[in-house]
């Protein structure tokens, strides 16, 4: 385990000393502070409107830090021949696989708390109601998905050799299923077979990343699911994540690593 927290704190520090969060945070900041400036029309709803926006600029933010920093991990470590010194260590291919997936899983996680600190901030000072458990569990939802992409990108890392092939096609993948996944099933069943089957399985065997979107619930103060209900949420996010990571494991196993 020593070894996976090793290589985790490395990913972790990367993220830090890259400009891609701070970047992301501030454009999210400065647009929500401008749209939060003005008032239209003194209408009372205009809040919604403004956590709506911070919320899908937190999303957008969000999956790119994600994607990119989970896509250049394994590719970073071979081309600059790292991977070899660090495989010499008493370190498996395993504990690569598992320290890379926690490191990008923790920093996602820590900027997903300041992101969502600073909308927590704006939007209590503008409704006077702040709303925690709700935003505490729209946190832990949105950390759940992006474990699971987090994971199919580092598997997308080892199928595919150049990093920005993997990136616009988990992006692609990612977009498809927080879209059209959740209407994939109805689409199924009004084709005919082998269509119907083909779009049925599909629709099962895909990771449903639009249930943990609970962006609606909190801009219209809905009542949110509960614990019982993330939990089961965070167990099947889990084991996509297994599913993803045991793969990446094999592959990367089978994989040649060529100086």
């Amino acid at each position: 385990m020593n070894n996976v927290f090793a290589l985790s704190g490395v990913v972790i520090k990367e993220l830090y000393r890259r400009k891609d969060f701070y970047v992301l945070f501030v454009l999210t900041a400065l647009i929500t502070l401008v749209l939060g400036s003005v008032n239209f029309f003194n209408d009372p709803k205009i809040v919604r409107y403004l956590k709506d926006i911070c919320l899908l600029l937190i999303w957008v933010s969000s999956l790119v830090i994600a994607i990119t920093t989970a896509a250049r991990q394994i590719p970073a470590e071979r081309e600059n021949r790292t991977i070899f010194p660090l495989l010499a260590k008493p370190v498996t291919r395993g504990q690569v696989i598992v320290g890379k997936f926690m490191g990008c899983w923790l920093a996602c996680g820590f900027a997903l708390l300041v992101f969502y600190v600073f909308f927590t901030v704006v939007s209590g000072t503008r409704e006077h109601d702040w709303h925690l458990e709700a935003t505490l569990k729209m946190v832990w939802l949105h950390w759940v998905m992006l474990g699971v992409v987090v994971a199919m990108v580092l598997l997308g890392s080892i199928v595919f050799s150049a990093p920005s092939a993997n990136i616009t096609i988990c992006f692609i993948a990612v977009i498809g299923i927080l879209g059209l996944g959740r209407y994939l099933h109805r689409v199924a069943l009004q084709q005919s077979e082998p269509m119907n089957t083909i779009l049925s399985a599909i629709y099962f065997a895909i990771p449903h990343l639009e249930w943990y979107d609970v962006r609606d619930f909190l801009v219209n103060e809905q009542q949110l699911a509960s614990w019982f209900d993330c939990g089961l949420a965070t167990i099947y996010g889990a084991a996509y994540m297994g599913f993803f990571m045991c793969a990446a494991w094999v592959m990367f196993r089978r994989k040649t690593l060529t100086v």
